[in-house]
């Protein structure tokens, strides 16, 4: 999975570069999820958090056993 950001006042997407690389606060920039060949939106423009819930959730089932 592949994970986008922009800031709310710009166009074009960005591959995140991780929380700590991130020049602006996360409360400034909309988020989206892709699939590993970014052929597929997972998540359309949201925030943060609810773009992790549903990468955590993605993980989950994905590793789950059973």
């Amino acid at each position: 999975m592949v994970l986008q950001y922009k800031l709310k006042t710009e166009k074009r997407w960005k591959d995140y570069p991780g929380k700590a690389k991130l020049k602006h606060p996360v409360s400034k920039c909309d988020f989206r999820l892709l699939s590993s060949d970014k052929s597929k939106v997972l998540v359309k423009k949201a925030g943060y958090a609810k773009v992790m819930k549903r990468f955590r959730q993605i993980e989950f089932f994905k590793h789950r056993k059973g």
